[in-house]
């Protein structure tokens, strides 16, 4: 997730459009150093990038399952760092991520669980209006 910067700016509505979710959700994600805006306009508008709206579609990815905002800056802050890593860091940094897949792996079957839950569900109120 290492940012470049690369692609022309976008200020934040636009940035808000292309993603979905409100400017006062993009607002909270820098305020919680979860999604730091490339830059800043004379005026001190947020402006993103192509790699910003990158790391937002990861974050978009992690919240069905139910990853705290705080989780989910720790899992950017580890891919962040990995690249760069090299020895007893790198191989601390993908421990720490090989717990993150575990937890997304436990939450994903958890998730399924309740995908046949609900499909099980629906399948009963069919039977119903059959009947």
């Amino acid at each position: 997730m290492a940012r470049s910067g690369r692609g022309s700016m976008m200020q934040i509505g636009k940035f808000a459009e292309r993603t979905g979710v409100s400017i006062h959700t993009l607002r909270h994600y820098d305020d919680v150093d979860l999604l730091r805006p490339s830059g800043r306009s004379d005026g001190g508008f947020r402006l993103y990038t192509e790699d910003d709206l990158e790391r937002f579609l990861v974050i978009r990815r992690m919240k069905p399952l139910g990853f705290s905002l705080e989780e989910m800056r720790q899992v950017l802050e580890v891919v962040d760092a990995l690249p760069d890593a090299t020895g007893p860091d790198r191989e601390a940094l993908r421990r720490r991520l090989d717990a993150f897949i575990a937890a997304a792996q436990e939450r994903r079957a958890k998730v399924l669980a309740q995908v046949a839950m609900a499909d099980e569900f629906i399948g009963l109120l069919e039977q119903r209006r059959s009947s």
